[in-house]
């Protein structure tokens, strides 16, 4: 493999955060030689990827199912009121290719399931949870745990967002924070800052984990409560006889 270097384009474009002390033209280039899952484009997935395309992720793959749909609006900012009917994933690529033209965007219409989650996950680096469903993130978690991905989950109700990172190996994973399966709410109620606010800090822990900067959120779970601006930090354990991790 050749040694990757930044154009002056792409100097100009990330000048801010190369800026960033630890961070630099080496920072940049673990970011540009990164590839990145964002399973959904909905509420966190929609900022999540706007961010991480602009950032500079080496290449963005973007997977969801489902056509846009007017109640999504409010906090869905990937896709805009003409969208509407469109796939989500045609609707995001339309707008990321313009977002950052320096780097690669695959999108894939299909639900993510048992016959295809390892083969998304073996593609990338890092996985970001976008998903409203804990069937779906249970899934990814355990392909992430067992092919060593680290895994960015979040999830939100109403004013209220979850943030834990999984790093395989080196703390609990989802099945340790939740090893009773929860009961699903839909549709659920969600503010559209909220999930704005937690994919922001999902894409933080991203280019943490990529460039090294700073300390993941691993073994911790951050509760942000948005009625009182509250952010709030507790120790997740390793469960020992956990079944998806206990032996990783």
């Amino acid at each position: 493999m050749g040694i990757m270097v930044l154009n002056e384009r792409e100097l100009l474009r990330y000048d801010r955060q190369i800026r960033i002390a630890g961070f630099g033209v080496e920072g940049q280039i673990k970011l540009k030689r990164s590839k990145v899952l964002v399973a959904g484009l909905g509420g966190l997935g929609a900022p999540a990827a706007i961010y991480l395309a602009a950032a500079g992720i080496g290449k963005l793959l973007v997977i969801d199912k489902e056509r846009v749909e007017l109640s999504n609006l409010n906090r869905q900012i990937i896709h805009w009121t003409e969208d509407v009917n469109k796939t989500k994933v045609k609707s995001a690529l339309e707008k990321l290719c313009k977002i950052n033209p320096e780097i690669e965007i695959e999108g894939i219409v299909d639900e993510i399931n048992e016959l295809n989650v390892y083969e998304l996950v073996k593609k990338v680096d890092v996985v970001v949870d976008g998903m409203d469903n804990f069937k779906t993130r249970f899934l990814l978690n355990e392909a992430c745990v067992k092919l060593g991905k680290p895994f960015i989950h979040a999830a939100v109700y109403g004013l209220e967002g979850r943030l834990m990172t999984i790093f395989p190996g080196k703390g609990p994973c989802l099945r340790c924070l939740i090893p009773i399966e929860p009961e699903e709410v839909k549709p659920f109620p969600v503010l559209g800052p909220t999930p704005a606010i937690m994919a922001s800090m999902q894409v933080m822990e991203v280019i943490k984990v990529i460039t090294g900067l700073g300390e993941p959120l691993v073994g911790k779970l951050l509760v942000f409560d948005g009625t009182s601006m509250d952010f709030m930090k507790v120790t997740i354990e390793r469960l020992p006889n956990c079944s998806v991790c206990s032996g990783h």
